[in-house]
């Protein structure tokens, strides 16, 4: 009867990868598996057809356990409605502070920071700015920034979609070394698997190679030659706002003190960004845009219409995944070798390291998975696969690969998809074109951050 959840799963997750073939929104999908998934788990444990593990190890039979082990299936949806939870609101915190940025036109001041009429030195420019917002803002937002920045300055959308493309590998480069540029790093520390010390100190180095061979390479190729025409500042003054760069520098410097504060309190990082948003939000409340500011026009600055534009979806999207991975790690499925009884996720990864007893080799073709898979459940399904201690190479070589692995592909990551939709990147042009130079760095980077961990650290 296990199938039968493992083949919810996998209609579930083909609805999802197959979005576009089908246009249908992959939230639908995502909610729909992850409700069916625990209501066959419910029914199931219900009748003694299945067993659940918690996150400790305990398991529960309603056949053996009565009263007890139904009050254990309970704290066990509990306990990973919880976590989701905690992720959800941190990026809802995180998506308010940057609309907000947004709608005091807080981006228009990084335009100013484009002086160039050269076109290599504009994709060094634009590489650089996308690999470090991604690290404050996350990868998604970064890119859609950017490509927005790029409209602005490039009329010739030939030209522009060759800086769109490498704006996604940069931002996914970026994203990889910050508890807070992808989403899939903030499960990972909000899960405590790894620290935002640890992750930066050993995953910021390849991710910076993995940015940086693939713009070395482009910088020689031919449509990154010659000269382009620059729109004038006066141009992107006049966007401006007298807010802009004050809600810039507090949305990013609040977004950033979120790690600070966990390292200090000892909190979970939701609360942190609790304080942050609130803060932006004070300061939004009192702030004059303009010169001639009135009332009537303060709602057009506010909080709440920064929250009406998050988009919510993703948000469903996350909670419904993230309940449906919990679900596969909740079923005990089988035992190992010593006899444990463990989750379906636990058995997979022990019949993987059967078959590939390279650890290593496992997570590096998870990264080129991401590029054909969300990234978000197989990092969350990894979470539930190993048991391996916080800040252990495995947690920062899959931050690593599946944060960067997406950029192979343009369907491979959010920040691929928002740049594809955009501009309207062509998949088998990007495949052509970019990929080759993406798989050059993910690979480079992947190879820097084993010599980092396994020769010079002699890490495990």
């Amino acid at each position: 009867m296990e199938s039968l959840i493992i083949l919810i799963f996998v209609i579930g997750y083909l609805a999802i990868t197959l979005e576009h073939p089908l246009r249908l929104d992959k939230t639908v999908p995502a909610l729909i598996m992850a409700a069916l998934i625990w209501g066959t788990l419910a029914v199931g444990f219900g009748l003694g057809w299945f067993e659940v593990i918690d996150t400790e190890g305990s398991i529960f039979s309603a056949l053996t356990g009565g009263e007890h082990a139904m009050h254990g299936f309970e704290q066990t949806l509990l306990h990973h409605l919880g976590k989701t939870a905690e992720i959800l609101i941190f990026l809802i915190g995180a998506m308010t502070i940057v609309e907000i940025i947004d709608l005091h036109r807080g981006f228009e001041v990084l335009k100013g920071a484009v002086k160039t009429d050269s076109k290599k030195s504009l994709l060094w420019i634009i590489g650089i700015l996308a690999f470090v917002l991604s690290a404050i803002i996350d990868n998604l937002t970064a890119t859609i920034v950017l490509v927005t920045l790029l409209r602005k300055l490039l009329s010739d959308r030939n030209e522009r979609i060759w800086y769109a493309s490498l704006v996604v590998i940069a931002a996914n480069a970026g994203g990889a070394w910050s508890p807070i540029g992808d989403v899939t790093t903030t499960m990972l520390w909000i899960a405590k698997k790894v620290s935002a010390g640890g992750l930066i100190e050993f995953v910021v180095l390849p991710s910076i190679l993995c940015f940086i061979l693939p713009f070395f390479i482009a910088s020689y190729l031919k449509p990154f030659q010659g000269k382009i025409s620059v729109s004038s500042t006066e141009d992107l003054q006049a966007q401006r706002l007298l807010s802009s760069k004050t809600m810039l520098y507090l949305g990013l410097g609040m977004i950033v003190s979120v790690p600070v504060f966990k390292t200090l309190t000892h909190l979970p990082p939701y609360i942190g960004m609790m304080l942050a948003v609130g803060v932006v939000w004070l300061v939004s409340e009192y702030i004059h845009p303009e010169e001639d500011f009135s009332n009537e026009r303060r709602h057009l600055y506010s909080a709440h219409k920064a929250l009406s534009r998050i988009e919510l979806s993703s948000i469903l999207f996350f909670l419904g995944i993230l309940m449906a991975v919990a679900g596969l790690e909740s079923l005990v499925y089988g035992a190992t070798e010593s006899g444990e009884s463990v989750g379906t996720l636990r058995y997979l990864a022990e019949t993987l390291q059967g078959a590939i007893p390279n650890q290593d080799v496992v997570v590096i073709l998870l990264g080129m998975f991401s590029a054909v898979i969300d990234n978000v459940p197989l990092v969350a399904a990894s979470i539930g696969m190993y048991d391996a201690p916080m800040d252990a190479v495995l947690w920062h070589f899959i931050a690593y690969a599946a944060g960067t692995g997406g950029s192979i592909l343009i369907i491979g990551s959010a920040a691929g998809v928002a740049a594809m939709g955009m501009e309207r990147i062509n998949f088998i042009w990007y495949l052509k074109k970019v990929a080759w130079l993406a798989f050059v760095g993910f690979i480079a980077g992947a190879g820097l951050f084993l010599f980092i961990e396994r020769v010079l650290f002699h890490h495990l």
